[in-house]
């Protein structure tokens, strides 16, 4: 388990929790009436900076929520880190420039590679739209991610009933029709953990640090389900987070198949309305 704080302001307002839905005036126009005045939801969208021992390193766009699931699981899957015995501590800071709490300090182990150190002050950034951006090249990537031998494909039906477990279990989607969902199930597709983001690569992330930080563990049979394509950066999230399979309901890019199949990881994609397709060999490889 990673120690969540190490610098605890005095009315802890930066940790309390964020809403991660915010009311808003609209006008509904149906067919060729009049506009109505109604109030819709909306999913909140702020920056999260992240920093390390004080500096900063990254910024990304998020909903607000489980933002330290979102720091660990970034930094694993930006190669910062290896686990959670990589970080000593993890928390929201007071910042007088930053009274909405959206920044979040961690420090890293005596143990984790100078190397490793530097390169996050120096190469890291995000955005709520792409996990590779700010990257120094695809090649880097491909050197990061492991090879490993590719499990058998779970069963249809296991695959078929994912996407309606995911939908029930979003909350915050139900209200606003405008957030991401990533979900981690066993190999039976029973739900252990989801998390909810505007950005795709977010919502992975904050599953990874979920599963990091003891909420559940991640390795071989597990299936990463996420709400939207299958890109390249959640590919690459997927497999440094261990998982044996990746189901998206919609479509992989062809970086994406290409890194599945460099890297072992079962891959499915447009898991909908009853169907799917199997980017990796149904049978066994050997």
């Amino acid at each position: 388990m990673v120690p969540e704080s190490f610098v605890v302001p005095p009315t802890d307002t930066a940790a309390a929790p964020r809403a991660s839905t915010r009311p808003a005036a609209v006008h509904r126009v149906v067919g060729l009436q009049s506009p109505v005045a109604d109030e819709d939801l909306l999913a909140v969208e702020e920056p999260l900076e992240i920093r390390i021992e004080g500096e900063p390193v990254a910024v990304t766009m998020r909903t607000p929520g489980a933002d330290l699931d979102l720091v660990v699981g970034f930094l694993l899957t930006e190669g910062v880190i290896d686990g959670a015995d990589d970080l000593h501590a993890i928390a929201h800071v007071d910042d007088p420039r930053d009274p909405r709490g959206n920044t979040v300090d961690c420090i890293l182990a005596g143990g984790v590679p100078a190397a490793r150190r530097d390169r996050a002050r120096r190469e890291l950034y995000a955005s709520s739209a792409c996990g590779v951006c700010g990257k120094a090249s695809i090649d880097r990537v491909f050197l990061a991610v492991p090879e490993r031998t590719p499990e058998p494909p779970p069963a249809p039906a296991v695959l078929h009933a994912l996407p309606e477990r995911l939908r029930a279990a979003q909350t915050v989607f139900g209200h606003t029709g405008g957030l991401h969902a990533a979900a981690l199930f066993d190999a039976a597709g029973q739900l252990l953990v989801l998390r909810e983001d505007i950005g795709r690569h977010n919502a992975v992330d904050k599953v990874v640090g979920a599963c990091l930080r003891g909420d559940a563990p991640v390795g071989s049979g597990r299936i990463l389900l996420v709400s939207g394509r299958a890109g390249f950066e959640i590919v690459q999230k997927a497999i440094l987070a261990g998982v044996s399979v990746l189901a998206s309901v919609g479509a992989p890019s062809s970086l994406a198949v290409e890194l599945a199949e460099r890297c072992g990881l079962v891959l499915v994609g447009f898991l909908r309305d009853g169907r799917y397709n199997l980017y990796t060999p149904p049978d066994d490889r050997s």
